[in-house]
């Protein structure tokens, strides 16, 4: 059930996120979520697209350093203590999480958080067995 996340190297300059999503749009890659982890210098952006196979090529083409990376993609109601009980049940089972972000969901009252963890198909298995609806690639493509 774990979806692709593109980890891309960016160098920090005035228009190269620009250059980067028109590469992606010239293509007609979809981001469905973007988080971006900077610094003075360059900045990782990570990102999920609805074609991550097609994306990776087009990218590594046009000379960017890309990594696909195994993400987990949880549905989270939009009420106090909905990722409180995510992160607690994974604390819980030893799994640590490196980095999380989130985007809205065309369901009302639902979020989506994306999840990197110490160990994926963990994270999978005791969400799963926790109640938490977990989503794949697939569901973010076909949400439209």
């Amino acid at each position: 059930m774990s979806m692709q996340q593109l980890s891309v190297f960016l160098e920090n300059k005035p228009g190269a996120l620009g250059e980067f999503a028109k590469d992606l749009s010239r293509y007609h890659i979809n981001m469905r979520a973007l988080s971006i982890a900077e610094s003075r210098d360059f900045g990782i952006i990570r990102v999920i697209v609805d074609d991550p196979y097609e994306a990776t090529r087009i990218l590594r083409e046009s000379g960017y350093i890309v990594q696909p990376t195994p993400v987990v993609g949880a549905e989270v109601s939009d009420e106090p203590g909905a990722l409180l009980h995510i992160l607690e049940t994974l604390s819980e089972q030893n799994i640590n999480v490196d980095y999380t972000y989130a985007f809205v969901s065309q369901k009302k009252n639902t979020a989506y958080m994306i999840l990197r963890t110490s160990d994926i198909p963990g994270t999978e298995k005791v969400l799963g067995k926790s109640g938490v609806t977990l989503i794949g690639q697939d569901e973010i493509v076909d949400e439209d």
